[in-house]
């Protein structure tokens, strides 16, 4: 027998032995379940529906303005900003900025980041009456983004470096800069009825020549506060072209002592990673 013949008988034999009639299946039986109109057997609350709750970046949304904490002083530094190029007498110098809060601390003093908490009071103060958001310009700078910023000397002693000064403006209010001195004022009124402090409540008019603004300055026993009128005042961090108001510490209640510059606190108060 040839390979050819055996395969064909083969095949005959596969086909002729499927049944061609469809199998027969036989339905199942079950038991009918019979229920009362009405009848449960665990009884459920009707459902209702609930608001889902805000997330944290949806509440901020919808307030007015977030609440101004610390954070909101970190050194805006950048090493993305191009290179500063100042012509001296005899060379070019290049002046580069620093990396910002990625590189370094605020101020530390008692191992806590630190910025006086007077500003806080007093920016949260203003939002709270002026109904509107602060813009912090310029809070902290480390020595390599104040020197970036501004390398003449005069800025060189600046109380940015100890997180004691602050600049800025408040939306809707960015031509008002006299109303925010006068609300900052009025904040001081409100302290004196309360702590009995007349060195909080009495402002005088600064009229000293250094002072490098056209308007003078106020200060009570705690604070300084200059406007800078557009065009003066401009750096890297302040690029509006809004008049802002800068806020600096003159006094340190918990400690009884003035603040003051020193190259110890804005160079060594300040943790690097």
């Amino acid at each position: 027998m040839n390979t050819q013949l055996f395969f064909s008988l083969l095949l005959m034999i596969l086909l002729t032995s499927c049944s061609s009639s469809p199998t027969s299946h036989t339905p199942l039986k079950g038991e009918t379940i019979q229920r009362r109109q009405g009848e449960m057997i665990v009884q459920l609350e009707p459902m209702k529906g609930v608001k889902r709750p805000l997330y944290p970046w949806e509440e901020e949304k919808n307030t007015l303005y977030p609440k101004i904490t610390k954070e909101f002083f970190r050194c805006k530094g950048s090493q993305l900003n191009p290179v500063h190029l100042v012509q001296k007498e005899k060379e070019l110098v290049r002046y580069y900025d620093c990396g910002g809060a990625q590189k370094h601390s605020l101020p530390v003093h008692d191992q806590k980041e630190f910025i006086y908490p007077i500003l806080i009071d007093l920016l949260n103060y203003l939002q709270t009456k002026s109904g509107k958001r602060v813009v912090i310009t310029c809070g902290h700078c480390c020595p390599d983004h104040n020197l970036y910023l501004d390398p003449s000397p005069f800025n060189q002693v600046s109380k940015h470096l100890l997180g004691a000064e602050v600049d800025f403006y408040i939306q809707g209010l960015e031509q008002q800069p006299e109303q925010v001195v006068e609300w900052i004022m009025n904040y001081y009124r409100e302290q004196s009825k309360y702590k009995g402090l007349k060195d909080f409540e009495e402002f005088s008019r600064y009229d000293k020549g250094d002072a490098h603004v056209t308007t003078q300055p106020w200060m009570n026993k705690e604070i300084f506060v200059k406007i800078y009128k557009k065009g003066e005042g401009r750096d890297f961090d302040n690029r509006h072209p809004y008049p802002y108001v800068s806020i600096q510490v003159r006094y340190d209640w918990d400690l009884q002592e003035k603040v003051s510059y020193s190259w110890d606190k804005a160079f060594h108060h300040l943790h690097r990673w």
